[in-house]
């Protein structure tokens, strides 16, 4: 199968540190905390990566579970990440981004704890955002735009 090229798109918004987002014509609009600067008009980027991998997660879980014979009546996942702001404010030289992230998936189905164990690891390993995270990725500039 050919490799996908995937697009979005992100612009600044007139109020604060607020930012719209857009991908196939679905948007989400982003913002920080008023804490770090914004005016918490939404969730701040970090979050929409935990969130991304959730979400992630429960399409492979919802999209591989009849292939494992797997009842899912239910699925969802908890996750949380450490990151420490100072990186990324510049006041110390500590990783700007996520240093972990520790998340729990939540099966409710009838099947058992070591058949859920099993599908559980095949999720890990078959989400493209977990594996994304997982791994170094070449950040390719494509080039700066300035227009007048």
């Amino acid at each position: 199968m050919a490799r996908n090229v995937f697009r979005a798109t992100a612009k600044s918004l007139a109020q604060g540190l607020a930012v719209e987002t857009e991908a196939r014509g679905f948007k989400v609009q982003l913002d920080e905390p008023e804490a770090l600067g914004g005016t918490d008009t939404g969730m701040n980027p970090v979050e929409l990566v935990l969130c991304a991998l959730g979400a992630c997660q429960t399409i492979v879980a919802k999209a591989f579970a009849p292939k494992f014979r797997i009842d899912l009546e239910e699925f969802w996942v908890e996750l949380e990440g450490d990151l420490d702001p100072d990186g990324f404010m510049g006041i110390s030289d500590v990783p700007k981004g996520f240093t972990e992230i520790r998340y729990t998936m939540h099966f409710r189905t009838n099947a058992s704890q070591e058949h859920v164990e099993k599908f559980a690891a095949f999720i890990e390993k078959t989400c493209p955002v977990g594996d994304t995270l997982q791994r170094p990725i070449q950040l390719v500039p494509a080039g700066v735009v300035v227009e007048h």
